[in-house]
């Protein structure tokens, strides 16, 4: 899990595709299986207590996650 805090545009993150199955278009779930990593590129307002995170994927569709549906890529 990430600390949106600790984050900063254009960083690249992992999904974690076994906490996302139940609420992505098939679509990204297919690609997200092949290359499950993204880049930071904005927030989204999801609830009135909480916010998701907006990533573009490598095949240029964006999507938003919540935080416990992340981590961060320490090294490549």
């Amino acid at each position: 899990m990430v600390s949106s805090e600790n984050l900063s545009k254009g960083q690249k993150l992992k999904i974690d595709i076994n906490m996302i199955q139940d609420r992505l278009p098939k679509s990204i779930i297919k690609h997200l299986t092949i290359d499950p990593f993204g880049k930071l590129i904005g927030y989204k307002m999801v609830d009135g207590n909480a916010f998701g995170l907006v990533l573009e994927l490598s095949n240029g569709a964006t999507s938003w996650f919540f935080e416990h549906e992340l981590s961060e890529i320490v090294s490549e």
